[in-house]
């Protein structure tokens, strides 16, 4: 008996201060204000040169990946460990690349049955135009997908997954809690769009608990997003 208590208490173990949590959430919901309210204006438009914006939104990811390290470090508990730890073999890069691209497929199947039943479902008009043109524009772009897929696999089913695990001691209460929140986050793509990557957070988010790893996740979002910019 004591040792099944011990293994619930790993499992639904806090790794960070509630504080930290907090801070976390009230960011991630002030960017989704912002980004609804933005989605929502008559007036919408890109003019900033593209290859600064990619350079800041880097930027942002990386201050997002630093400021998780800062509170989950209080627990010990490291990056490595927050992804999944190491690779231990070729064979577990192989099956990580492959679960990748299955969730891949599937996302692109959820996003296809999506627009079928809503007639459609075309992005607003400035985030279309912010997709990179130049070969430098594509390349920041790339880099910027990679950034994304690391940093939000890191904040929404490594950090706010395992935290809201511990809140709720419930797998899967915390596993609808982050897509949501997930979802959310994404409110300069529009209402509908937040619905959608809803259900696709929830994807991600089973992945990471089944596989007990971000690595599929991470590689299925980066390509995700190097894929809309390059061929959307």
């Amino acid at each position: 008996m004591p040792a099944s208590h011990d293994g619930e208490e790993r499992q639904f173990r806090q790794i960070a201060s509630w504080r930290h949590f907090a801070v976390v959430v009230t960011i991630m919901l002030a960017l989704a204000i912002r980004g609804l309210m933005i989605s929502t204006s008559p007036s919408t438009a890109v003019t900033i040169n593209h290859s600064v914006l990619y350079t800041g939104l880097i930027a942002m990811e990386s201050a997002l990946i630093y400021l998780i390290w800062r509170g989950i470090r209080s627990s010990g508990t490291s990056l490595r460990e927050l992804i999944g730890g190491r690779w231990q073999s070729a064979r577990d890069v192989l099956r990580d690349i492959l679960i990748g691209i299955s969730l891949w497929i599937a996302l692109i199947v959820v996003a296809s049955a999506w627009h079928a039943l809503r007639g459609g479902g075309e992005l607003p008009g400035f985030v279309s135009d912010i997709f990179p043109e130049s070969p430098v524009e594509i390349g920041l772009w790339i880099l910027l997908s990679i950034a994304a897929g690391v940093a939000e696999e890191i904040v929404f089913r490594g950090y706010c997954q395992r935290q809201l695990e511990a809140l709720t001691r419930n797998v899967w209460i915390a596993l609808l809690l982050q897509g949501i929140l997930f979802g959310i986050s994404h409110g300069y793509q529009g209402i509908g769009a937040m619905l959608r990557i809803t259900v696709l957070g929830l994807g991600f988010g089973f992945v990471a608990i089944v596989r007990r790893s971000l690595r599929p996740g991470i590689i299925a979002h980066a390509w995700t997003d190097i894929a809309s910019g390059l061929f959307g």
